[in-house]
């Protein structure tokens, strides 16, 4: 089968766009399969930055489809401006951009109750999307979808009655202004006038690519240690960024998948509230978010920084299935005089070897560090593994032996030119 899935191996935030972008070269269709606008995908090209949230980061090769799967939550005003901004920078997505008709909408009053949920006693740190709410309707069977948009009078009657329970909701236990139905309805109804182009049965659609031959990317969001039901719970994300999340996001079997590349940075961040083993809270914390520009591309909000923990990415790796690996930030580490890598976690005077997701373990144990030396070069021009240091060579190698998985590119530097392969031809 010819599907290749691409996922964040940590908390988020590693530089899968980046990724996705090159690896879409040599891809026909690229197809996102959870989250929403609480993603944020950086690809920088040339001097011009982008940041997409919704829009699958193969959009820049002219020759690649993009697929928005059915497992995606849908803001209808974040995807017109990205639409917009893509058009307007050139990009044409006129039969390049596949949607579909059964993804869910993000509506009005899920931004409303996510914001209103973290300001409760115990927020989780959300971006304040309508995420979160959105996949809780969906569960609850009351969510509305693509494909309500094609029947006005379904669609009426579906945000009628979400709206008069939501309304009860916002009055009785928030006391806060009650939604306008009629100025929400007009608002959807335009917006299908604006999506109708772009709406398909992906599944089919993806499905028949893959009997033909066809060559399929599958790009999630957030990272797997975010997942809804192997992530640290509750700090996690409401759907699941695993490689598995592909099959249920795109109705793709999971005999399809034939490889799955883990992006990782050379360090770890995370962002928001949750346990981080790893996290430093000091100077040196400071100097990897600063170097590495670590605040998000969505919120803005400031990144945790810590050490490479080698414990969470063999988990993560065991979770996906992960076959190769990018390191991502690379030369972020340059400048230091040693490195660190958490090979193990201590947990009342006991070592071990696996990562837990009990939050009273996660918060107790102390990781176990190894060592290595730093680099003082300055490795954003190399354009070969030939050309590293010595020390950066060793630390991937180290890496690559601590996980039990080949990584397959590092980057040094944001643009998309500055990838680099240990060989000419890279092999994923």
């Amino acid at each position: 089968m010819s599907v290749r899935v691409v996922v964040g191996a940590q908390w988020g935030d590693e530089g899968k766009g980046k990724l996705v972008d090159i690896l879409s070269r040599d891809v026909d269709i690229v197809a996102r399969y959870q989250g929403g606008a609480n993603a944020g995908h950086t690809i920088e090209i040339g001097d011009q930055k982008y940041i997409l949230h919704l829009i699958p980061s193969g959009i820049f090769n002219e020759h690649c489809i993009s697929v928005i799967g059915n497992g995606v939550v849908i803001d209808p005003v974040a995807l017109m401006e990205e639409i917009r901004f893509l058009e307007e920078q050139g990009v044409s997505l006129k039969g390049r951009l596949k949607i579909s008709h059964n993804a869910h909408l993000i509506m009005p009053y899920h931004k409303l109750l996510d914001s209103l949920y973290e300001k409760g006693n115990k927020p989780i740190g959300t971006t304040g999307r309508g995420i979160g709410p959105a996949y809780y309707d969906k569960a609850a069977r009351v969510g509305i979808r693509i494909v309500d948009l094609l029947d006005h009078d379904i669609l009426e009657e579906r945000i009628r009655q979400n709206i008069e329970d939501k309304n009860r909701i916002l009055s009785k236990i928030y006391d806060v202004e009650q939604l306008d139905v009629d100025k929400i309805l007009e608002e959807y109804m335009r917006f299908d006038e604006l999506i109708d182009e772009y709406v398909t049965d992906t599944a089919h659609y993806l499905n028949d690519a893959i009997r033909e031959g066809k060559k399929v990317l599958g790009e999630g969001a957030q990272g797997a240690l975010l997942d809804l039901d192997h992530g640290t719970y509750p700090y996690v994300t409401s759907s699941s960024p695993i490689s598995g999340g592909a099959t249920i996001g795109l109705g793709i079997p999971p005999t399809a998948i034939s490889s799955v590349v883990g992006v990782m940075k050379a360090y770890t961040t995370r962002v928001g509230h949750g346990p981080f083993p790893t996290e430093l809270h000091d100077a040196m914390g400071d100097h990897l978010r600063d170097a590495g520009h670590e605040y998000g591309s969505t919120t803005g909000r400031p990144r945790r920084c810590g050490w490479f923990d080698a414990v969470a990415m063999r988990y993560s790796a065991m979770l996906n299935g992960i076959t190769s690996c990018g390191m991502t930030k690379l030369d972020v580490l340059s400048g230091l005089d040693e490195v660190k890598v958490c090979v193990a976690y201590e947990f009342d005077g006991k070592r071990s070897d696996h990562f837990q997701t009990n939050l009273k373990s996660l918060e107790r144990l102390q990781p176990v560090y190894e060592t290595f030396p730093g680099w003082k070069e300055d490795i954003s021009a190399a354009t070969s593994f030939d050309d590293l240091p010595a020390e950066a060579r060793s630390y991937i190698a180290a890496v690559e032996d601590i996980i039990g998985v080949r990584v397959a590119c590092a980057s040094v530097g944001p643009e998309r030119t500055q990838i680099l392969f240990p060989g000419d031809d890279p092999q994923w």
